[in-house]
Formats: C-alpha cells, structure tokens, sequence
C-alpha cells in the first residue's frame, strides 16, 4: 500500500487539530475557568458540549464584541435552564451578562454584543432546574481596550 501526497495532508491535519483542541493551554483555561466559576458561585460547574458560546476568535475592537450562546435543552418543567451568565477574567468587572428563563415560556439562546478589555478566555454558565451548572469557553481576541 503507498500513500499519497494527499493521505499525508490529511493524516497531518488530523493529527494538527488533536494537538491543538486537546492541549495544556485549552486544558489550563479549562481549569483556570472552573477555579474562577467555583470563586464566584460556590459551586463546581462541569464542561459540557451542550452549552453553545459562540463569538469571534478576532475582532478589531473590544467596545462591542458579538456574543451567541444557547443552549441544548427541550424547556419543561423537568428539564430547563433557569440562568446563563458570562464572565470574562481580565475585565473590571468580571460578570458581563447574566440571562434568567422561564419554562414553556422563553427559549434558551441569546445573542448580544459585550465589552472586553483584553484578549480572553470568555466563560458561559448555565444552571440547570436540578442545580448543576455547565460551563464552556472560547479565546476572544480583541484589538483595543473596551473597558477604558
């Protein structure tokens, strides 16, 4: 059997992208972000993949950073979300937004604009109607300071 040029690309990217999601810097944030969840609630949150923060990995300035984050849950009594909020470590004020919901009666998603004065990891929480907690985060880098 002989590889190809091709099967060399495509082995080389695979191996690029497991090195760059499962590496100790995206390790040390995610540890770093459950340090400071745990801070400011009290309680230990879990990484999830259904809790969606979507945002740019680049944007020109930190003033009005656009911010998507939802949410995987069907919304009934015994399965909802009750509160997301989103914090950002290296801004003045740590907590940047936080959103309540209702059963039956909102859907679990929004999307805004924030400030950021550095380049960051941005953290989202969700607690859930049981209590626990879910976090995800994203690198945002911004050019200039929105929080002067």
């Amino acid at each position: 059997m002989s590889l190809t040029r091709r099967d060399l690309l495509i082995a080389g990217s695979v191996v690029f992208s497991g090195v760059a999601l499962f590496s100790p810097r995206s390790a040390r944030a995610n540890d770093e972000a459950l340090d400071l969840v745990k801070q400011l609630t009290g309680r230990t949150a879990t990484v999830s993949d259904r809790l969606h923060l979507i945002m740019p990995t680049d944007f020109p300035t930190g003033y009005t950073v656009p911010i998507s984050l939802d949410i995987d849950s069907p919304m009934t009594e015994a399965d909802h979300v009750r509160q997301m909020r989103v914090f950002a470590p290296r801004n003045p004020l740590i907590e940047v937004a936080s959103f309540n919901f209702v059963p039956q009666r909102s859907l679990p998603r929004v999307s805004t604009r924030i400030r950021l004065a550095k380049p960051q990891h941005v953290v989202a929480v969700a607690e859930m109607n049981d209590g626990i907690l879910l976090m995800t985060t994203t690198w945002v880098r911004v050019a200039t300071d929105g929080c002067a």
